[in-house]
């Protein structure tokens, strides 16, 4: 089932949630954020493989491969965003989109807005880190 949207559609509190228009807003929103990061990554991969440690200097030699070691962790944390990416778009397939994993209660849309792979609503994300936070202070 194909759904244009206007190009300034927002979703609204107001709509149905997780309606047709509100499941392709955040399909066609969550490809975009994809394909920003594979090419980001497409970009990475070509520039580590155009400069080899050939720098005669030392410190040069040395800087040259924090550079690389920061850019190879950028892309391993755009790789498992990349994952979580891929599973929000499998939810909006399977149906379960927008609804908090724990409390199967919609996720609110601001929130998804914001953070388009969110799982759990705001109260079951705090209440998460609360428990998280208890765990490492004792």
């Amino acid at each position: 089932m194909s759904v244009t949207l206007p190009p300034d559609y927002r979703p609204a509190e107001s709509e149905p949630f997780m309606n047709a228009k509100q499941r392709e807003y955040f399909r066609q929103k969550l490809l975009r954020w994809r394909g920003d990061l594979l090419q980001e990554t497409s970009e990475t991969l070509q520039h580590l493989q155009e400069g080899g440690l050939q720098e005669p200097d030392i410190a040069d030699r040395a800087s040259l491969e924090t550079d690389r070691s920061l850019e190879l962790r950028t892309r391993d944390r755009a790789r498992k965003l990349i994952a979580k990416i891929d599973e929000a778009l499998e939810r909006i397939e399977g149906g379960s989109y927008g609804y908090c994993e724990e409390t199967s209660e919609p996720i609110n849309v601001r929130r998804l807005e914001a953070r388009p792979i969110a799982t759990l609503s705001l109260e079951a994300q705090e209440r998460h880190e609360r428990m998280e936070k208890t765990r490492r202070d004792d």
